[in-house]
């Protein structure tokens, strides 16, 4: 079975820490502004693990492009369901970090960075349509992660097809 290039399986991975660091900061961030004790740093931290991760993505699909990729396991609809998975899951990743700057530059966000003033930090997003979209896409994408996580373990655990191997570092 062919293998994703190592480039492609450390972005991938390394997504995904991203991805966990940024849903852990974004959800705190969310609950310290309704408690109204968010702060600047927090808001940074958040942006800048969504940029990189915006970053990553780009990178993938330009690695995807120049290394290619393993021949897909089959073409059944569940195959095609999982290819359409991943589209979503890249698509997802590009624009929640969009969704985040737009929420930035079209809310207080914006003034209070540009100020240093945490104080003008919003406690509600009230009208700033980007902040709704991104409320939108997150569950979404976790949703779409479990599912792809699920069907990596049953390839792993009921097929026992070595498909997850794609995916390692490690080459046999």
């Amino acid at each position: 079975m062919t293998q994703y290039s190592k480039r492609m399986v450390i972005i991938h991975w390394l997504t995904l820490a991203l991805l966990i660091a940024a849903w852990y900061f974004g959800h705190s961030l969310d609950e310290a502004r309704h408690a109204a004790s968010a702060t600047l740093a927090g808001y940074v931290v958040h942006a800048i693990l969504g940029g990189s991760i915006m970053l990553l993505v780009l990178l993938r699909l330009y690695a995807r492009n120049k290394d290619g990729v393993p021949p897909a396991m089959g073409d059944t609809p569940m195959d095609k369901l999982a290819k359409g998975i991943h589209y979503a899951i890249y698509g997802l990743l590009l624009m929640l970090p969009v969704s985040g700057m737009l929420t930035v530059l079209t809310s207080d966000v914006r003034n209070a960075l540009i100020t240093g003033d945490a104080t003008l930090l919003p406690a509600k997003f009230t009208g700033v349509i980007a902040h709704e979209v991104h409320e939108i896409l997150v569950p979404v994408l976790l949703v779409l992660v479990v599912v792809h996580v699920l069907g990596a373990l049953k390839h792993q655990i009921v097929l026992k097809d070595g498909l997850m191997e794609r995916m390692m570092l490690r080459r046999k």
